[in-house]
């Protein structure tokens, strides 16, 4: 057969391969009667040059931890992954695509980590994919420096990502590829669907935008106008951006959303909506699918099929594995170890020593100093401890002795730079990546910036750890924009994240180590600028503050009501107690560092704290209406209702009436409504 034969051949064959993953979307898609048909219709020939020519990955095990990564940041167009998964092999039935955007399916209308399996992170908020997969190659790189050695490099991964004209003009997508760029992330390749649509129409009224030059200016590879139909020219834009070793590289595709639909391809239409019925019979019969719904030929799966390759693939590496544990057997195991997110086998000993320290020393220090010395003191055994700040590192002191940044060898601490909401999803990244527990810090007032990546850490039950510190009116002379009020209440609203308001040096301890211990969810750990009293208590006592609420102070008679506190309002409770114990009135102190900890306690154990009989008021320098359900409508909340002043924090805390004083008299009125 003649060369002018064969090629229309090849041709149609490989349409035919391409054309599945815009029949299974446009299928799933009516089917549901909602979705997004469009990006996967138009970004299908991308997708399959990279999952068939370079993509190294085995769908057999979905945890293979050298494989290729990728990430659909423009996680609206989830049936373009799910096509992928199902084609290539993953445990992706067929009924799970019929079942897409469906209660209980494995096909949910964003991807999902932990719900479909190959999905590397839950996309949808747009510009975060990005800024997770610039985490995933950040701790990459990092892991192969510290692991690889000459002939054996165990961690040599790419990270691929997908995005849109919305997740590039979102301005986290900024933050994230800025830094990027700067860290020089060689084995990040981000692909651009330059389609020129998002579902208010065409962008070119609100985005202008000239990206080639943009990303050019952070120092990334471009590849800058490839057609994104042409699988040649996206295989060799593949080619030189895997070879741009020493920088991050974009390829700037040119495409047609909701290629092959007859009447709605580069129109709006088919960006956030089903095609219609009229519309896929059109699409079959122009792209030349005659298949059913949901029909893919054997032929076309046998073209798709990654297992065999993928289990090639991870036998070498398993091979390289061998060699590599025979040679360098300590580091294998601590790799393994890290990779598992186990931590060491001395961690709890490391643990127990420094809570030791912490109450033979009894200081009285803020409670960021506090953390510091927790990280100071638990830092040298975790090695996987990755650290960092946006910028504030100075006042939020995440930084320690043996932090070095990252670009220098051993490099483990991360300057953000003023980029909050970039650092929070860069350190979801490298959470999910795996082998890092990373931790970043900025004030409490800014966690309004990285709000929805918290979220989504949450969302994921991923362990990223969060520091905020400078958390209340406590603050001081900043004033009300950088004063905290209703953060913390915002932040224990999030399903999954557990937020810590320690009171004194033992109780960041215990908050810090229940975060690194958890793995099923972020944290949230609070910590004051002021200094707070270290608060002395038994052995007993102090095993209760892992519980999230504990009794601190108990009377010397049966308490006739409780007063709750958090943080640095804890030593204002304590203080008004013995007053009230003076005057003959008895009462409980209870802190409680962590609500979202001590709403999880058995029932029986929170009514050994608050039983529902003893009246009681609440003191924290923040928003009250949290804490109602701890007092009731019979008990009193001392909060802020307002937002703060400038002045400094001991006048301000009298001017809102965070004193002994406030607190005895707010006790004595709940006692005498209830005589």
């Amino acid at each position: 057969m003649n060369a002018e034969i064969q090629q229309p051949r090849r041709e149609a064959a490989h349409n035919e391969v391409v054309n599945a993953i815009r029949a299974l979307a446009m299928d799933a898609v009516q089917k549901a009667n909602s979705g997004h048909p469009g990006m996967p219709m138009g970004m299908a020939e991308i997708a399959a040059v990279l999952w068939r020519r370079h993509l190294r990955h085995n769908p057999a095990n979905p945890q293979w931890a050298d494989r290729d990564r990728f990430v659909v940041s423009n996680g609206h167009g989830s049936m373009l992954l799910y096509a992928l998964l199902h084609l290539t092999g993953y445990d992706l039935p067929m009924e799970e695509i019929r079942q897409f955007r469906q209660m209980g399916s494995k096909t949910p209308g964003h991807p999902e980590y932990g719900i479909t399996p190959g999905a590397e992170t839950t996309t949808g908020p747009l510009g975060q994919g990005i800024c997770n997969a610039v985490g995933m190659a950040l701790a990459e790189k990092l892991l192969a420096e510290q692991f690889n050695r000459t002939g054996l490099e165990l961690l040599s991964h790419f990270t691929y990502v997908f995005v849109g004209d919305g997740c590039l003009m979102e301005g986290i997508s900024h933050e994230a590829c800025s830094l990027a760029g700067t860290l020089g992330l060689g084995k990040l390749v981000v692909f651009y669907d330059d389609n020129g649509i998002s579902i208010d129409g065409h962008v070119k009224g609100w985005f202008t935008d000239d990206t080639p030059k943009r990303f050019e200016a952070y120092g990334w590879h471009v590849v800058p106008n490839v057609d994104g139909h042409d699988s040649e020219a996206i295989d060799r834009a593949i080619v030189a951006a895997k070879a741009a070793s020493d920088r991050p590289s974009i390829i700037c595709c040119k495409t047609v959303i909701g290629r092959g639909a007859p009447t709605k391809a580069g129109t709006h239409d088919s960006h956030g909506a089903p095609l219609g019925d009229k519309e896929v019979a059109a699409t079959r019969a122009h792209i030349g699918w005659p298949h059913p719904p949901f029909v893919v030929p054997a032929h076309v799966y046998e073209a798709w099929d990654a297992r065999e390759a993928g289990g090639r693939a991870e036998s070498d590496w398993n091979t390289l594995w061998s060699q590599y544990t025979r040679a360098y057997p300590v580091e294998a195991r601590e790799l393994q170890r890290r990779l598992a997110g186990d931590l060491p086998a001395e961690f709890a000993n490391n643990v127990r020593a420094l809570t030791d320290k912490v109450r033979e020393k009894a200081a009285s220090i803020a409670s960021r100093k506090a953390s510091q010395d927790v990280i100071e003191a638990l830092a040298p055994g975790l090695p996987e401890l990755l650290g960092g700040s946006a910028d504030l590192a100075g006042s939020n002191l995440t930084l320690w002795s043996g932090s070095k940044p990252i670009g220098k060898p051993g490099g483990n601490y991360i300057h953000y730079g003023v980029r909050e909401f970039g650092m929070a999803a860069i350190m979801n990244g490298i959470a999910l990546h795996g082998g890092f527990i990373p931790y970043g810090g900025t004030f409490l007032t800014f966690s309004d910036y990285c709000r929805n990546a918290l979220r989504m850490a949450a969302l994921m039950k991923i362990r990223s750890l969060f520091v905020f510190t400078h958390d209340s009116i406590g603050l001081g002379e900043d004033g009300p924009t950088h004063q905290a009020v209703e953060h913390v209440a915002s932040l224990r609203l999030i399903p999954n994240m557990d937020v810590w308001r320690p009171c004194d040096t033992e109780e960041s301890v215990v908050a810090w180590a229940a975060a690194l211990e958890r793995r099923d969810g972020p944290a949230s750990l609070i910590f004051s600028r002021q200094n707070l009293p270290f608060q002395k208590r038994s052995a007993e006592v102090a095993a209760n503050i892992e519980c999230g609420g504990y009794v601190l102070v108990e009377p010397e008679t049966i308490p006739r009501a409780a007063i709750i506190a958090t943080g640095s309002e804890v030593g204002l409770a304590v203080e008004a107690q013995k007053v009230l114990a003076q005057i003959g009135v008895a009462v409980r102190v209870v802190s409680m560092p962590s609500t979202t900890v001590f709403d999880r306690q058995p029932q029986s154990y929170r009514d050994s704290v608050l039983p529902l009989d003893l009246p009681a008021v609440a003191v924290e320098a923040g928003s009250p209406d949290l804490w109602r359900k701890y007092v009731g409508r019979s008990g009193e909340v001392i909060g802020m209702s307002t937002f703060g002043e400038s002045a400094p924090a001991g006048e301000l805390f009298k001017h809102f009436g965070f004193t002994a004083g406030h607190v005895v008299e707010a006790v004595k009125a709940v006692l005498a409504r209830l005589n």
